[in-house]
């Protein structure tokens, strides 16, 4: 799918031809798009390809006057009732006359802009519209990680109430999303800070604040995603061994119970053996249970002593 855009009036609007200066998105494109796109504007056919690879990693490369940024871009997905965060990589191809986003599927962040909720954004300034989209890149990750704190809160406050495999997978999901969250920030903070030497894309003065702009939040997030990430792995050792004492005392429980249950057993062994004299009550019933209780009291209060109960 491929649409064209164009700022006018301060916002960016839908338009039903590509015209000069204007912002081409591309979604998901089909073979035949993809021809057109490197036959019509004289793209290198890798960099849509690498645009379109899901194991692609954050760079910028130039070739002949158009250059490639590949960035890794937040988002959030659904599986089986639980939310899922991770990062996709996006494309973003510089010409002499246009930007072209290319991306494998459907994302918040294009989407914003391709609706107007930006403001202010000239797809005329190729380069300052590139750091925007970047701008609002490192924005979503440090909202998502927000979002991943409370996350966590919550699953460790349901997890102190009660020990269920739920909230463990959950947390091992947010751990999971923090290490995608922490590897894709170091990525494109080094392709920002290629950017920076100016030498692969063209930067103007106003260009070099947004970008430092950018490179502050990417760096912010990449520091959160890191305390995030250590705070969790040491909640979660916590309440592994939690978990582990959990059983020890439980197993320790069951065993002095163990314990005080067979003395019954030894002592109707005992009766029950094939001996006529030497055993004290073996023609009155109470004595044998008498013997039995006072037993079973005395094993209780030794276990009871050395904490087993």
């Amino acid at each position: 799918m491929i649409k064209y855009y164009k700022t006018e009036n301060s916002r960016i609007h839908q338009i039903d031809e590509c015209e000069h200066n204007c912002w081409i998105n591309v979604v998901s494109p089909d073979e035949d798009e993809i021809d057109s796109l490197i036959k019509r504007f004289n793209l290198e056919p890798d960099f849509i390809r690498a645009a379109l690879d899901e194991e692609e990693s954050s760079r910028i490369e130039n070739e002949d006057g158009t250059t490639l940024i590949i960035i890794d871009i937040p988002y959030v997905d659904k599986k089986g009732g639980n939310i899922v965060y991770s990062t996709m990589p996006i494309g973003i191809i510089v010409t002499k006359e246009n930007v072209i986003t290319v991306s494998f599927r459907e994302n918040m962040i294009l989407s914003e802009f391709a609706q107007g909720v930006v403001r202010n954004v000239n797809t005329e300034y190729k380069t300052q519209f590139v750091l925007y989209i970047i701008l609002r890149v490192s924005s979503r990750y440090l909202q998502y990680l927000k979002q991943i704190d409370q996350m966590s809160n919550y699953l460790e406050h349901e997890l102190r109430i009660s020990m269920k495999n739920k909230e463990l997978i959950g947390l091992l999901d947010i751990n999971k999303s923090l290490v995608y969250f922490s590897t894709s920030l170091k990525a494109d903070e080094i392709t920002l800070e290629k950017m920076m030497r100016g030498r692969l894309i063209r930067l103007y003065e106003e260009d070099q604040d947004l970008l430092e702009d950018v490179l502050i939040e990417i760096r912010q997030a990449i520091e959160m995603s890191g305390i995030y990430s250590n705070v969790l792995s040491g909640t979660m050792d916590a309440f592994a061994s939690v978990i582990s004492n959990n059983l020890n005392i439980v197993m320790k429980a069951l065993a002095g119970i163990t314990i005080v249950i067979s003395v019954p057993t030894i002592i109707s062994g005992l009766y029950g053996m094939n001996i006529i004299n030497g055993i004290p009550g073996d023609k009155v019933w109470w004595i044998p249970t008498l013997i039995t209780l006072g037993g079973m009291a005395a094993a209780a209060y030794f276990l009871k002593k050395k904490d087993m109960l």
